[in-house]
């Protein structure tokens, strides 16, 4: 039996959902170069299907700033080609769905913070370049964000002044209307009521979003030439991969709202197959939204209800009241984004690029810059790429710091009786080399140097008891420093070593070089081998 409190919750937090998305949605259709109806379509078909088959249940999905920056160069690139803009839009849902099959979302999670927040900053400043043009009443030019930036310039020296004082309302609305207002009247939406009447009275001058076609969208199916293969596949994983990240971002901030735990992998099903529902009908995209997800847990929304309920909702409106909505100024929406362009950029740590460590300021800098001039995935994999390295190599430094090499019997260690005797009767020519954690290419360079310090004609031990494993490299390189070592007269001796890392060393031919039977299982066993290897050479 369905709890009548819950259903009250989910259908108000539902509609309050649709009151902040409508207006959002009709901003980013048109930004994205699909137009306004594009854009409610993708709320009403991502937000249902996402929240339907979805992992986290009071989320909000719908089309996104970062997710129309990726549309609008679609649209750009394939010249308004609806075929193959939609195609690219279904195989990105495809590409979701895979993702979340295979396993996938607790992966994207993992996308390192400065990357995410380089990333997140580049997105705000392309959806703000994005809306200058509707700011000043022209249409969106065409070519690179550069190439946008350099065509302001001209449209600053000869604005539309009615579209110009339209986008100054709509912002100041969004931005300074009182928080007790706006839990009553969305900002947003308060802006485009009263942007639209104040435009139609006072500055009709300002471009509008013109009529809307009537009734449900037309159904597009997708096509391709060979020729264009590398490119789809290219903006549909752009616009997978981004989609996933923003939409997981946003299942973790309801998790913390909620204090519930989202299914990474059903959420990006979910996600796929709202978007591949969008691609059939030309609908811009989407992912979680977090305002509106936000907005629907504090109306009460809180099962997959209130999703649906969000998208009816704004199914009934666009039938009912389109030829209003094509009287709203392309100038107020352009306000409302500018005002979302700058909430996306990541101020918290740009504050802190004075005195944030220097390396993650590199990333998160160098991600900004590549993703608002060159391209949104090679930004995504170069800071992924910096960030790697930059673990690994502390990585290295820390496991280096834990490597131990003594000989002799001044050793620093915790030794039995008989080992003692042994290290006293052969003086300095026994060497313990000890190691803790994985041995990768990263250390193993490092490692192997140091080993090769003996001198020549002693036996030196390897400790690999707090070695879990070897990976593939690391065993190359140890392979040479043995081929060096036994050229140089030593005997190795290896104890301690688990079995996972003996078939590595194993398949690296390092036992079949030193010797099976110079593998032993503790250190007091290799010290008395390596007694009767100096005695025999002595």
């Amino acid at each position: 039996m369905i709890d009548k409190s819950v259903l009250r919750g989910d259908v108000l937090g539902g509609i309050t959902a649709a009151a902040v998305a409508l207006p959002l949605a009709l901003a980013f259709g048109i930004a994205s170069g699909l137009g306004a109806l594009a854009g409610v379509y993708g709320a009403i078909l991502v937000g249902f299907f996402a929240s339907v088959f979805g992992g986290t249940a009071s989320q909000i999905s719908g089309p996104t700033g970062p997710m129309t920056v990726v549309v609008a160069s679609v649209v750009g690139y394939f010249s308004g080609n609806l075929t193959l803009i939609c195609t690219v839009i279904i195989l990105a849902g495809l590409v979701q769905i895979a993702f979340g099959l295979a396993g996938f979302g607790r992966y994207i999670k993992l996308v390192p913070q400065p990357v995410v927040s380089g990333f997140m900053s580049g997105i705000g400043v392309i959806v703000i370049i994005l809306q200058l043009a509707a700011l000043l009443g022209y249409d969106s030019p065409d070519g690179s964000n550069l190439a946008k930036l350099i065509a302001t310039w001209s449209m600053v020296q000869h604005p539309n002044s009615q579209a110009l004082a339209l986008g100054a309302f709509s912002f100041f609305i969004v931005s300074f209307m009182p928080r007790r207002f706006n839990r009553i009247v969305p900002a947003s939406l308060l802006a485009v009521i009263l942007g639209t009447i104040v435009g139609v009275w006072l500055f009709p001058g300002a471009p509008v979003i013109g009529t809307l076609p009537s009734g449900l969208p037309e159904l597009h199916l997708p096509g391709l030439q060979v020729a264009d293969v590398p490119q789809l596949l290219r903006f549909a994983l752009m616009l997978a991969f981004l989609g996933s990240i923003d939409t997981l971002l946003t299942s973790l901030a309801a998790d913390s709202l909620t204090h519930t735990h989202h299914d990474s992998n059903r959420e990006l099903i979910g996600q796929g197959i709202g978007n591949l529902a969008a691609g059939f009908v030309g609908a811009t995209p989407g992912a979680g939204a977090t305002m509106r997800t936000f907005v629907n847990i504090r109306s009460g929304g809180t099962t997959r209800l209130s999703g649906a309920a969000h998208s009816i909702t704004l199914l009934l409106v666009i039938l009912v009241f389109a030829p209003v909505v094509s009287h709203v100024p392309l100038a107020v929406l352009g306000g409302i984004l500018l005002r979302v362009g700058i909430e996306i950029i990541d101020w918290r740590n740009l504050r802190r690029v004075m005195t944030s460590p220097r390396p993650g300021v590199v990333i998160m800098l160098t991600t900004l810059l590549i993703t608002v001039f060159l391209d949104l995935i090679t930004a995504v994999a170069v800071g992924i790429v910096m960030a790697s390295v930059l673990s690994v190599a502390k990585m290295a430094d820390t496991q280096m710091a834990s490597v131990k090499f003594h000989f002799g019997a001044g050793q620093d260690l915790d030794l039995d009786e008989e080992e003692q005797e042994i290290l006293a009767a052969m003086g300095d020519r026994i060497y313990l080399f000890q190691m803790e954690g994985p041995l990768s290419f990263a250390t193993a360079r490092d490692i192997t140097r140091t080993m090769q310090q003996t001198p020549s004609n002693e036996v030196l031990l390897i400790d690999l008891s707090k070695v879990p494993f070897v990976d593939s490299s690391a065993a190359a390189t140890l392979e040479e420093a043995t081929i060096n070592l036994l050229r140089n007269g030593d005997d190795i001796v290896i104890f301690g070593a688990s079995e996972k890392v003996m078939q590595t060393l194993r398949k690296a031919d390092v036992i079949k070089l030193i010797g099976s039977e110079h593998v032993v299982d503790s250190r007091v066993t290799a010290m008395r081998l390596a007694r009767h290897l100096l005695a025999r050479t002595a």
